[in-house]
């Protein structure tokens, strides 16, 4: 997921960066898992759990996050500048945790 990593259960939603190429409705599948944890049995894995994959389903792909400001100023100089920044993200339901 673009160098991001996640604490993921089934059930719940999640938002990513965007994803270019999905369409709402589409699954998705991740297959670089780091760690699943089932009934208190934990795997590890060196660098990733083998056979692990989470199944998700894109449930719209033209959301945005809150606004960010972002202020510079430069003290004694009159120097501001205020800039505001809006992430695309992704909202994505989990739907399975395969293990």
């Amino acid at each position: 997921m673009k160098g991001q990593q996640f604490r993921v259960e089934a059930g719940k939603k999640l938002f990513i960066n965007r994803m270019e190429g999905l369409e709402k409705g589409q699954e998705v599948t991740f297959e670089n898992v780091l760690l699943v944890e089932n009934d208190g049995k934990v795997k590890v894995g060196t660098p990733v759990v083998e056979g692990a994959k989470v199944v998700c389903e894109v449930l719209d792909n033209e959301c945005r996050g809150e606004k960010i400001l972002v202020f510079h100023k430069k003290r004694r100089k009159g120097y501001r500048k205020l800039n505001g920044h809006r992430q695309n993200l992704t909202d994505l339901l989990l739907k399975e945790i395969i293990a």
